[in-house]
């Protein structure tokens, strides 16, 4: 093992310090993981010693619970290994890796696959719960792109996951969350993109914000898989546009340009490492920050009304569709292949006494909208119950799986699903 951290040592608060500035935990113990066998030991040591477990990789949960107070912190960032075959178009991924590090691996073949926008997302918490990415209409969610994992279970065990072995459990891993232990590796399916990446942005004046938003909505139904779809409000604009990645991708740019007087035009090339990475200093650690999201079916103009009545407040919607609402619902956990449109509104600030205004502002938001909206994506998750998450057969079957492997919750600090009493 790399090592334990303890208050006091060196590189402590360092580990324990993740993408939300408001978590200000400690940790009885930092177990830095290096190999699987490292991360058998820990789970070991902190059942032994009645610690509650938490793991980490890139920190971005939100509320997060990757930090303990006063238990044990599985981290896993020593294990960020990546090993591409661009012969059979696969990926291997420790469970500590970053997404930019699986992006620069493939990306050298001019091959990807499915990822978050923030280079330093940790792959294992965005693929447990989904992983939506500019390739997911092409390609599937990240979790629609794993072969297989390797899993260290509550009781220490060693177990593979994928279609042929332990197939419930590979059902669960994509799209459950992180409830069944820690994923030590990752094989994903790799695909052939290139490196080049087009985005697309258009604003427009509020006042013509319900005109834009409608026809940019209308305008998806017909868009191609290889453009994804984005939209931004906060009350004094409105921005609309699409990422296309590989060749190609201007034939849309005459349909925004009608959609209402445009003010500002940026259409630029890039290429698929800068468009993964253009997010990072936004998404920066020194920050204190507040979420809350919503999946919408369809996005009636009620809703988009909602949206531009609440100046300040700013909201993103990113287009779902496309390869990942050809998945079977029941094929995974992450089963809410109907969503149209992801919104998030979040907001970022530095002195604690925001705190409160900012957080109810949110809240209040949110509230607005969720008449429209159809559930949540487990990882945006914040106080929201599981079951926005999950439909009721679905979180029946994670339930029962949770109950298999980890039948005393130990792995709970997560968006937990709670075991059967027993």
């Amino acid at each position: 093992m790399t090592g334990f951290l303890r208050k006091g040592d060196a590189g402590y608060d360092e580990a324990r310090t993740v993408w939300n500035a408001m978590i200000d935990r400690r940790p009885a113990v930092v177990a830095r993981c290096a190999t699987t066998e490292d991360v058998v030991a820990a789970v070991r040591f902190g059942r032994t010693q009645g610690l509650e477990i938490a793991v980490r990789c890139g920190g971005h949960n939100i509320a997060g619970l990757a930090v303990p107070e006063d238990g044990l912190m599985i981290d896993l960032t020593p294990m960020n290994a990546v090993r591409v075959d661009p012969a059979t178009r696969r990926a291997w991924v420790e469970g500590g890796a970053m997404l930019g590090e699986l992006d620069k691996a493939s990306q050298e073949y001019g091959l990807a696959t499915t990822a978050g926008n923030v280079s330093h997302t940790g792959v294992g918490g965005l693929t447990l719960g989904g992983g939506m990415g500019w390739l997911a209409r092409r390609f599937g969610l990240s979790c629609d792109n794993v072969l297989s994992f390797e899993l260290v279970t509550a009781d220490g065990s060693v177990v593979r996951a994928s279609a042929d072995e332990n197939a419930e459990l590979y059902w669960g891993l994509r799209g459950g969350g992180g409830n069944f232990g820690v994923v030590t590796m990752f094989e994903f399916q790799l695909h052939q993109v290139g490196t080049r990446a087009l985005t697309a942005e258009f604003s427009y004046p509020v006042s013509a914000g319900l005109d834009v938003l409608r026809g940019w909505r209308d305008l998806n139904v017909e868009a191609p898989r290889d453009a994804t779809f984005t939209a931004f409000v906060d009350g004094t604009q409105v921005v609309v546009g699409y990422v296309w990645v590989g060749e190609g991708g201007y034939d849309l740019v005459p349909a925004f340009r009608k959609l209402g007087p445009v003010q500002n035009e940026l259409v630029d090339e890039t290429t698929y490492l800068q468009l993964q990475t253009r997010e990072d200093n936004v998404q920066g650690h020194r920050f204190r920050r507040y979420w809350k999201g919503h999946y919408f079916d369809v996005l009636p103009d009620e809703a988009i009304s909602a949206m531009l009545d609440n100046p300040g407040v700013p909201a993103s919607l990113q287009a779902y569709g496309g390869a990942i609402a050809d998945v079977p619902a029941d094929a995974t956990a992450f089963s809410r292949r109907d969503t149209l449109f992801e919104m998030v509104t979040a907001s970022r600030w530095e002195s604690p006494a925001e705190d409160e205004e900012r957080i109810t502002r949110l809240r209040g938001y949110a509230a607005t909208l969720a008449p429209y909206a159809s559930g949540a994506y487990v990882n945006t998750l914040n106080e929201d119950p599981i079951n926005r998450a999950f439909p009721p057969a679905t979180l029946e079957r994670l339930i029962a799986l949770k109950t298999a492997y980890d039948p005393e919750n130990v792995f709970h600090l997560n968006q937990n699903i709670k075991p059967h009493a027993a």
